[in-house]
């Protein structure tokens, strides 16, 4: 006799049976019981065999029970299926398999989550039969068999795609061409099934779709009319990924394409029309798109701007009838997590503008198109406005004459909704279509003002978007014209008795700050009278956007917010609400954001402040640090730190030192922000993904750190150049733009600040990785320049240890520095290099037209650099002869030819 299947006991089966009617109970106190009753039952390995058979045998019970048996296995799988008894795996593939079609939904798409997780276990190699046995249940006449089967398999493909794809036994080539033929099955959810497969591949560009790519775009214009909305859903879907992966094979088709996406675009079902609208998105990204929509875009304009009007239950979500509600304090909930970003540091120029901004890994760009808060789930209105918008960029001014028309009957609409959506339309192709809109601008700016008074706070709040788009245009008029009106209408608006309204203007104004600058300076008073009043105003979540609204106008007016009359009206709200933050509250971030950019603007205007505000930073640093060692010492007591407050607060350091500039020094000298440096240098974190390179951004945070306090206090960094040197020369690796970028900043501005003796040990270090660094493809301009900048300033310290390298980077040194202005920065790297060649002239013989072009790219040279280039370009010519020389200079490009002339007379 064989031995006998695996049979629950009565007992174990009623305490798991009142276990999982106990743990769909409401109450917190029953569920902490449940989940210390489940810890109890996972010791015994058979706990897992009862779960599976109350949800694939147990029909006595109701089948929520029984999936939820199903998730609980779930979750034991996904934490500790490598300790599982080989009997009881196999126990529960068996049943799963078994099982695969039960006549309930619910089951069915249970038993599909357990197996894809086991699947992502890495179990496709050790589970042999899965795949056969799922693909042989397809062809059952049973239809819960055949849907059980795909709805597993569609949930594999999900999870693990390309596990699929590199499995050594090709399961692909198989199950491809498998889910093709169900494309025109009769059952509506086994189509839709099939195409949600096959979607999976086209990303990935996976061979086994490849090959039969013409049969898919067939069977998928076979669906084409399909009734079912999950069908049309994946059908919109696979076009739209299509379009990036496999243009050429769309294009014999793409009227037809084209015509059937535009009706997609208005389908009743919205998720059906969003899936659609997306298409526009991919297309407009594609070379070809001006030509294939040419035809077109007449018709397709007003269909997105119909998409662009709120739909009824947007209105409702959005509270659209509520007008004043600032009285209402928001919802935890409502209040999205913000990133900080960590200070970049890039050569300043004079007037304030940098080279480079901010941090140039790709942050997103906030084309306003989330402006609504609570849904800001994408959704077919700012689908179809992101749509309008790019192919306002694609089609330019060519798109106006189709959308004036609209715009005039839209704008001025009796119907708010409608008045509304054309607002955004004016928004959203103020990028693409600027110039045409120029000569329209002087009547629809003011019309727009005049709608930031508008009875409804849903316009209101869009016209504050619209105006910011073409903030640009505004600035650049007379002031009177344009930007007064709209400051002080837009000003009241920051004011305004609606919440939606509030975030929007503020955020508006932010842009107009941005765009304005300086401009701004005769408004101040104005300005943060406004801005102070809404502190004692605003609920939650909109003080979290004043305060950015506050640090970019103090970007963006620099030194002239240092007033006695300003700093009493700004500061004291600022340092009030800093006060009530306690450590660890998370709105410490905005408010620390916002007070660097203060402190850099104000200098020593800030002093007063600066004490409590410098010890704070240090206190939140240290914390974080000592946090950091406990959970690192005793994971399992201690959770690892949020690492964003010690960020927060370097960068609020790097703002004091950058503004006090020497009158930092007393503080730095009575705390031990330097010991704490050098352990945010090398900080890693328990718990973390790469344990080679846990925390960029401390490091990047620390070295801007660093730098500032090598120009603002050198005394204090001088001792520990030794523990930091090597730290330094460790963090040159490109992988990690801005780290690297700051690193490489630090190092040129700690080597003007020693002599040739001090800096010796140090030059091996790093300047094998900077020539690497110069000479990479693809490198960031900032970084390169940067990298140039450190290479020169090593080379005026240490001329004699740097110039035998010289021909491996002058060339690459050159052109990356003959496009920044004049400045400091650039003075102390070009000297360098002058002592350079005069230690090295041989190194710079093969590129010596580069040097001649970089040194044309002075303006006005102080009188004795001046000197430098003047004798080596004239110890160059006659060291070659009058002759060569201009063998040699008849290859200049005539501009340099004569500037050269001019001013050096060669």
């Amino acid at each position: 006799m064989g031995k006998m299947a695996w049979q629950p006991e009565e007992n174990g089966l009623r305490q798991i049976l009142q276990l999982l009617k106990e743990s769909q109970s409401p109450d917190t106190a029953t569920q902490r019981n449940v989940q210390q009753k489940l810890e109890e039952l996972n010791k015994y390995p058979d706990f897992n065999n009862y779960l599976i058979f109350v949800l694939t045998k147990l029909t006595t019970e109701d089948d929520p029970t029984r999936s939820l048996s199903g998730l609980i296995l779930k979750n034991n799988v996904r934490a500790h299926f490598e300790k599982f008894p080989p009997e009881v795996t196999n126990f529960i593939k068996q049943e799963c398999l078994n099982s695969i079609g039960d006549p309930s939904p619910l089951i069915r798409a249970t038993i599909g989550i357990l197996v894809t997780t086991i699947v992502a276990k890495g179990e496709l190699r050790n589970w042999t039969e899965l795949l056969p046995s799922l693909c042989s249940s397809l062809d059952s006449d049973d239809y819960n068999v055949c849907e059980g089967a795909f709805g597993a398999l569609q949930k594999i493909c999900e999870d693990t795609a390309e596990d699929l794809d590199n499995d050594s036994t090709r399961p692909l080539n198989i199950l491809i061409p498998k889910f093709l033929q169900f494309f025109k099955h009769n059952s509506p959810k086994i189509r839709s099934h099939a195409i949600a497969c096959v979607n999976q591949f086209i990303i990935s560009r996976t061979q086994a779709l490849m090959v039969h790519i013409d049969a898919f775009i067939e069977n998928l214009f076979f669906l084409a009319t399909d009734e079912d909305t999950e069908v049309r859903k994946n059908v919109c879907r696979a076009l739209v990924m299509l379009v990036e992966v496999r243009m050429d094979r769309l294009i014999p088709h793409i009227n037809s394409i084209i015509e059937y996406m535009m009706l997609r675009t208005q389908d009743d079902d919205d998720s059906v029309a969003l899936e659609a609208c997306e298409f526009w998105l991919s297309l407009a990204e594609q070379p070809i798109c001006k030509d294939v929509l040419a035809s077109h875009i007449e018709r397709l304009v007003p269909v997105l701007v119909k998409g662009m009007k709120y739909s009824e239950i947007d209105i409702i979500l959005l509270k659209g009838d509520v007008e004043e509600d600032e009285m209402v304090p928001d919802k935890e909930s409502d209040i999205k997590p913000r990133f900080h970003k960590s200070r970049t540091h890039s050569q300043k120029h004079q007037d304030g503008e940098e080279v480079g901004n901010g941090t140039n890994d790709g942050e997103l760009s906030d084309d306003g198109f989330d402006d609504d808060d609570s849904l800001s789930d994408w959704n077919l209105r700012k689908c179809s406005a992101a749509a309008l918008d790019v192919l306002a960029n694609v089609f330019r001014e060519e798109i106006l004459p189709i959308l004036l028309p609209i715009l005039k009957e839209t704008l001025f609409h009796n119907d708010w909704d409608i008045k509304e959506s054309g607002i955004l339309v004016l928004g959203a192709i103020a990028e693409g279509c600027m110039n045409g809109m120029i000569p329209h601008l002087p009547e629809l700016i003011p019309y727009l003002i005049s709608r930031l008074s508008d009875k409804k706070a849903l316009v209101r709040s869009i016209t504050c978007w619209t105006l910011s788009r073409y903030a640009h245009w505004v600035v650049g008029q007379p002031h009177e014209n344009y930007l007064k009106p709209l400051m002080t209408e837009l000003l009241k608006r920051v004011l305004d008795s609606n919440k939606r309204v509030q975030e929007a203007a503020c955020s508006a104004f932010a842009t107009l700050e941005e765009e304005a600058c300086t401009e701004l300076v005769p408004y101040l008073g104005f300005i943060l009278e406004t801005l102070v009043y809404a502190f004692n105003k605003y609920q939650h979540k909109n003080l979290l956007i004043l305060y950015d609204a506050i640090g970019t106008l103090a970007d963006s007016v620099g030194h002239h917010l240092n007033k006695p009359d300003y700093v009493n009206m700004l500061m004291p709200p600022l340092i009030q609400k800093w006060n009530v933050l306690k450590d660890e509250d998370k709105d410490l971030f905005p408010l620390l954001e916002c007070l660097s950019s203060v402190a850099t603007a104000l200098q020593s205007g800030f002093l007063p402040y600066c004490e409590p505000v410098y010890r704070r930073c240090v206190s939140l640093v240290e914390q974080t640090l000592n946090q950091n060692y406990m959970s690192m010492s005793h994971p399992d007591r201690y959770e690892p730190p949020d690492k964003d407050f010690m960020i927060v607060a370097l960068d609020l350091l790097s703002g004091l030192a950058e503004g006090l500039e020497q009158h930092i020094e007393a503080l730095v000298a009575n705390s031990n922000i330097l010991k704490l440096l050098f352990q945010c240098m090398q900080m890693t974190l328990y718990s973390c993904p790469t344990p080679q390179d846990p925390m960029p951004e401390v490091r990047q945070s620390s070295f801007a750190l660093l730098g500032d306090l090598t120009k603002a206090c050198f005394q204090h960094v001088k001792p520990c150049i030794g523990d930091f040197m090597p730290i330094l020369g460790s963090n040159l690796n490109p992988e990690f733009i801005s780290v690297c970028n700051n690193a490489t900043w630090a190092i040129g501005e700690i080597s003007i600040k020693m002599v040739a003796t001090e800096m010796q040990p140090y030059v091996t270090l790093v300047l094998a990785p900077l020539i690497d660094i110069i000479n990479r493809p693809n490198t960031p301009k900032t970084l390169l320049e940067n990298t140039a900048i450190t290479i020169g300033r090593l080379g005026l310290v240490c001329p004699q240890e740097v110039a035998p390298s010289l021909q491996q980077f002058i060339r690459q040194w050159c052109t990356s520095l003959r496009n920044i202005r004049d400045n400091e920065e650039k003075d102390s790297a070009f000297r360098g290099v002058c002592h350079m060649i005069n230690v090295n002239p041989g190194g710079v013989v093969q590129d010596f037209i580069f040097f001649c072009d970089a040194v044309a790219s002075w303006s006005q040279p102080k009188a004795d650099l001046k000197d430098m280039f003047y004798k080596i370009l004239h110890g160059f010519k006659n060291q070659v002869g009058e002759e060569n020389w201009t063998k040699f200079s008849d290859q200049f490009p005539q501009p340099l030819r004569e500037r050269l002339a001019v001013h050096y007379a060669v």
